[in-house]
């Protein structure tokens, strides 16, 4: 099993003009991660748009990845929903796929309560026993919260082996399983208190400042992460003045790195929200298109 760690970057989904998945943009994209700062890359996740993704389409653009990073590199798929059968078959997929661990969100809209929310990881991880599962805490899009005791009581099942927590609030260790920053503004918190790393959005652009944060704190050099992360705040708020991944697509776009195209209900990035993704990438001395 491949090491779990590190800059994981939640890559966008690059959009052709007519609509289609740009799997071409999407191999140069994976690529350009990697080569600056990415330990490994999540495929078909929140920032990947996968509500609006089919399963055809998240597969076919994982495989599409694996060809063209090879196989040592580190490929998480999302493959949680709000249908216990569906994670459970698009996770099979994924396995069959290549991918070497699974991301999956708590179940959406259904509001299931603790034992339903139990019942579903283990029947998720059940269905493919020999791949590595990574929970998703993210209360502020699914309504409800994993609360850090249930989440490790699910640590009991062997292959939920981490967790990706978006609840700043009780961000923290938890027993029996690794953590994961969910939001860039809390990778130094996560780095400070020995996590394994972040799965982040500003790594498409920062991804060599952000890798360098977390070597520092590897090497216990907590304030050169510290004073990376300051200079990098800028950033994360520019890539959060409206709903992910609008901001991130913009940066993208800017950069000349892939289209700012995004799928309904999402829209573009307004002039307003350029602006302020231009600034912000300006602030850190990228090279952005007029």
């Amino acid at each position: 099993m491949k090491e779990i760690r590190g800059v994981l970057t939640a890559m966008a989904t690059p959009f052709a003009e007519s609509g289609s998945v740009d799997l071409d943009a999407g191999r140069r994209l994976a690529a350009h991660l990697l080569e600056h700062g990415s330990h490994g890359l999540v495929v078909g996740g929140t920032t990947g748009e996968c509500p609006t993704l089919t399963d055809e389409e998240t597969i076919e653009l994982l495989r599409v990845v694996r060809d063209e990073v090879g196989d040592e590199a580190l490929l998480v798929c999302g493959t949680g929903t709000n249908d216990t059968r569906h994670s459970r078959e698009l996770t099979k997929k994924a396995a069959a796929a290549s991918a070497d661990a699974s991301l999956v969100v708590v179940p959406y809209y259904n509001k299931p309560n603790r034992a339903g929310l139990r019942a579903h990881f283990e029947a998720v991880a059940e269905a493919v026993p020999e791949l590595p599962m990574v929970m998703y805490n993210i209360p502020s899009r699914v309504v409800i919260n994993m609360p850090p005791d249930l989440l490790a009581e699910l640590a009991a099942v062997d292959n939920i082996v981490a967790v990706k927590q978006a609840n700043d609030e009780e961000l923290g260790p938890v027993e029996g399983l690794d953590v994961f920053a969910g939001n860039d503004n809390t990778f130094l918190r996560v780095l400070e208190f020995g996590g394994a790393g972040g799965i982040t959005v500003a790594s498409h652009v920062a991804g060599e400042q952000m890798r360098a944060m977390w070597d520092a704190a590897q090497s216990g050099d907590l304030a050169k992460a510290q004073e990376i992360d300051a200079e990098l705040t800028p950033l994360y708020e520019g890539l959060a003045v409206t709903t992910n991944p609008i901001p991130v697509k913009a940066a993208l776009e800017l950069l000349g790195l892939a289209s700012g195209r995004v799928r309904l209900p999402l829209v573009a990035a307004d002039a307003e929200q350029r602006m302020a993704v231009k600034a912000a990438l300006e602030g850190l001395g990228l090279p952005v298109a007029q």
